[in-house]
């Protein structure tokens, strides 16, 4: 598999247009309450903390935050904006990487956890929160459920993302169901420019997540369909779950 799918590679060919992509398609206050909330004091641990969207605000907020991620674009993003270098970051694997803690809350939102590229990589992560995490800690993940039917009898799919009269981003993705990977490439037009961002995803239900967590000593506490807590259904494309170290 080419290297341009890393997650280094990944934040070097998407940190610039990071934040307006996901602009206005993510609920980003609701996500910094709802973390405040399970944070309590503090400190938080963010894997994949990216360009600091939700870590800036858990600062503001007055919660110690310490960022992980595999790209230094985008944590020169990170710093480029207001607070920003004053982040505590490390630059590593968040399957793997070790910092000081303990933490009451570990972080991994809007997908990431689909960009370790094996269920070994995914039962590493969760192993690493664990050990990240005091006694009574959380470890919060976000994530969107598989969706198999979207996909062509080819394994082929399309969707849009955004379309305004100035812009347009769409996902096309190619399907392995027997590996549950997806490879992907978002396309943005964008002024005038098209770019292109591929990025693979190795994809778990919610269940096959669940065990990775008892693996690692946690237990599901929480399943929601988003940050703002509704209850989370069959029909939910998406869902945020909180797993909880024993006391």
């Amino acid at each position: 598999m080419s290297d341009r799918y890393d997650p280094t590679a990944y934040g070097a060919s998407i940190a610039e247009e990071y934040d307006s992509l996901w602009e206005g398609l993510v609920d980003t206050d609701a996500a910094v309450a709802a973390l405040a909330a399970l944070a309590g004091e503090g400190p938080v641990l963010e894997l994949g903390v990216g360009t600091g969207r939700l870590a800036l605000p858990l600062v503001e907020r007055g919660l110690s935050v310490h960022g992980v991620d595999a790209s230094e674009a985008m944590l020169d993003q990170l710093r480029a904006k207001p607070g920003g270098d004053t982040l505590t970051v490390t630059v590593g694997d968040f399957a793997d990487v070790e910092v000081p803690g303990p933490f009451s809350l570990v972080v991994l939102a809007l997908n990431t956890i689909f960009a370790l590229p094996t269920q070994d990589a995914q039962v590493a992560c969760f192993a690493n929160a664990a050990r990240h995490l005091g006694p009574g800690g959380r470890f919060v993940i976000e994530t969107w459920v598989p969706d198999l039917n979207r996909f062509s009898a080819s394994g082929s799919a399309v969707g849009v993302r955004r379309l305004t009269p100035t812009a347009a981003s769409i996902d096309v993705a190619e399907l392995d169901p027997l590996a549950q990977r997806m490879r992907t490439t978002q396309v943005s037009l964008r002024d005038g420019h098209l770019r292109l961002h591929p990025a693979n995803h190795r994809y778990a239900w919610p269940a096959e997540l669940d065990l990775m967590a008892r693996l690692a000593g946690m237990r599901c506490e929480h399943r929601w369909a988003d940050w703002a807590r509704s209850p989370f259904t069959a029909a939910s494309p998406a869902h945020v779950s909180v797993y909880r170290r024993p006391e």
